[in-house]
């Protein structure tokens, strides 16, 4: 059976952070929740649950990148969203992918939400990235350890991190593996500012950054936008 490390980066996840922590626990990860400061009860839940937890700069790639540091004889590096609940049998899925040949992969993505516009939005995120090759922290990113050491960690930039390792790993260890198994994603993002504006939102700001503009100003673009 595979070591597989499951790396959370958490900032007041105290509401999220049990049921993401059961699936991984269940089938036999061991975890590390790379916390940023948070003022509510996360990083005692995650304790009480097993989880070992640190401290990290805040920042999704700097938790990451320190909970990654901290996997020691991992073979298998899995970063999952503090509001992202695997689904039962997810070991078993990544360790078939691995076993076929992947270097890294991610899931499919469901949002936990029973409208009609939001079913389509995670059918959307799965085929874009099942065309591309282009995954996001959403759908639980998982690679060999061997080829983290290989790729590097994510680059420590404000936004766009899951976009910019994804390319990196495309180009040099292959296409991802694209799990059918769905992660269930909390759809609170869309809910509190819009199903259409956060959607349109995202496709500019990935154009944006496609066509060279710099993570730090899109990431000033989307927490202003939302804010507004």
């Amino acid at each position: 059976m595979l070591n597989i490390v499951a790396i959370i980066p958490t900032l007041d996840e105290a509401s999220a952070i049990r049921a993401c922590l059961e699936p991984l626990a269940a089938e036999g990860a061991r975890i590390i929740v790379a916390d940023g400061g948070s003022r509510d009860a996360t990083a005692q839940i995650a304790r009480a649950a097993g989880a070992t937890v640190i401290e990290a700069a805040r920042g999704r790639a700097s938790q990451m990148n320190a909970g990654a540091d901290r996997a020691g004889d991992a073979d298998v590096l899995l970063f999952v969203h503090a509001d992202t609940r695997l689904p039962a049998g997810w070991r078993a899925s990544i360790e078939r992918a691995l076993a076929a040949g992947a270097h890294w992969g991610r899931f499919d993505v469901r949002l936990d939400a029973s409208s009609a516009a939001l079913r389509l939005v995670g059918t959307m995120m799965n085929l874009r990235s099942r065309l591309s090759g282009i995954c996001t922290g959403d759908q639980a990113l998982f690679m060999r350890a061997d080829a983290w050491r290989r790729r590097g960690p994510y680059a420590a930039i404000p936004l766009m991190e899951d976009v910019e390792l994804s390319r990196r790993y495309k180009h040099a260890e292959g296409r991802p593996a694209a799990l059918r198994a769905r992660v269930l994603v909390s759809a609170r993002r869309w809910e509190r500012h819009g199903v259409l504006r956060t959607i349109a939102l995202m496709w500019l700001l990935r154009a944006m950054y496609f066509f060279g503009t710099s993570p730090e100003t899109i990431h000033r673009l989307y927490y202003g936008s939302l804010a507004r």
